[in-house]
Order: structure tokens, then C-alpha cells, then sequence
């Protein structure tokens, strides 16, 4: 059974950086485009970064834009998502998500993680 599992959000200060993980088991996600989701209380969720496979292109949401950097290790079928300059509108449970389409069509994710809390105080 495929399964996504994030780790690494916790609490951190406004300007402060974090490092997720997503350890996928169960199928090789290789060939898959890997992102980063977040929903904040009383908000939709959104997509603030993707990454296809091969050409490995990358969409990052406005928000996030020069402050966070996906990356995927695909011999360890691991995606990871550095948040630098974090600020309080960050907060929210991010989620690691994986699909077949391309890495900025939000719809195209059918596999999920459990979400891992991100909390930063100003």
C-alpha cells in the first residue's frame, strides 16, 4: 500500500527556516510529480510547490516564491521542501502529495500524506 509520511514542521520564529520530508513506501514515485500542499484554519488547501519528473520543472506558488525550494531524491523516493524566511501566514499543516500530471496542476494529486503541523510566531 502506498503511503506518504511528512516529517520536520514543528514551531519556529518569524524569519526562521524549516526543512520538511516526505518518505514515500509502497510504490515508486519516481516517474511522479511531487509537491508540497498546505491548509491553514478555515482556508482551502493549496499548492505552494511541485516538482514534475523529467525535465525536472518546478512551480512554486506567489507566496512562497524565493523563500522555499523543493527538492526530490528519487533513489531514496523522498521529496523534501526548505521554508526559509518564514512568516506567520505560513502556518498550517503541510501535506506531501504525489500524481501523474504535471507539477502545477493541483487537481493531479492522488496520493497524500497525513500533514505535519508548521507554526511560526511572530
Amino acid at each position: 500500500q502506498e503511503q506518504l509520511v511528512e516529517s520536520g514542521g514543528g514551531l519556529v520564529q518569524a524569519g526562521g527556516s524549516l526543512r520538511l520530508s516526505c518518505a514515500a513506501s509502497g510504490r515508486t514515485f519516481s516517474s511522479y510529480s511531487m509537491g508540497w500542499f498546505r491548509q491553514a484554519p478555515g482556508k482551502e488547501r493549496e499548492l505552494v510547490a511541485g516538482m514534475s519528473w523529467r525535465p525536472y520543472n518546478t512551480y512554486y506558488a506567489d507566496a512562497v516564491k524565493g523563500r522555499f525550494t523543493i527538492s526530490r531524491d528519487n533513489a531514496k523516493n523522498a521529496v523534501y521542501l526548505q521554508m526559509n524566511s518564514l512568516k506567520p501566514e505560513d502556518t498550517a499543516v503541510y501535506y506531501c502529495a504525489a500524481g501523474t500530471g504535471r507539477a502545477h496542476d493541483a487537481s493531479s494529486y492522488t496520493y497524500w500524506g497525513q500533514g505535519t503541523q508548521v507554526t511560526v510566531s511572530s
